[in-house]
């Protein structure tokens, strides 16, 4: 499962399930959606379902309607797109470097602090 771009309804839809505690339907999707522009039904199934062929979501049949639920989570989700970035963008180690220069400070500290996490599990 590649980790590339969604298409902007795709995106639409998977922040919708993302924002969501629990499985969804087409319906539930559909309602939200269509409460904010004018979209049709089987675009949200036909949709769904792609992202579905894709590897991004995961559904089970109940009832007469399947309930669809994200295979990752947004973080996971983002941390694909970067590793994807990472790899395509030339020498690893300078794409790194490039992007780190741009980091906020308070993102800086979140990687020094992901870091420590990490150094500390690979030691224990």
């Amino acid at each position: 499962m590649r980790a590339r771009g969604f298409g902007d309804l795709e995106a639409v839809i998977m922040d919708r399930i993302w924002a969501r505690p629990e499985r969804t339907t087409v319906r539930e999707v559909f309602d939200e959606l269509a409460a904010e522009r004018e979209i049709a039904y089987t675009t949200v199934m036909s949709t769904m379902d792609n992202l579905h062929r894709k590897g991004w979501l995961e559904r089970e049949r109940v009832g007469k309607a399947y309930h669809y639920w994200a295979k990752l989570s947004r973080e996971e989700y983002g941390a694909r797109l970067m590793r994807e970035a990472l790899g395509a963008g030339g020498q690893s180690d300078l794409v790194l470097a490039h992007f780190v220069e741009q980091m906020s400070p308070e993102e800086s500290e979140g990687l020094r602090a992901a870091l420590r996490k990490l150094t500390r599990g690979k030691r224990g």
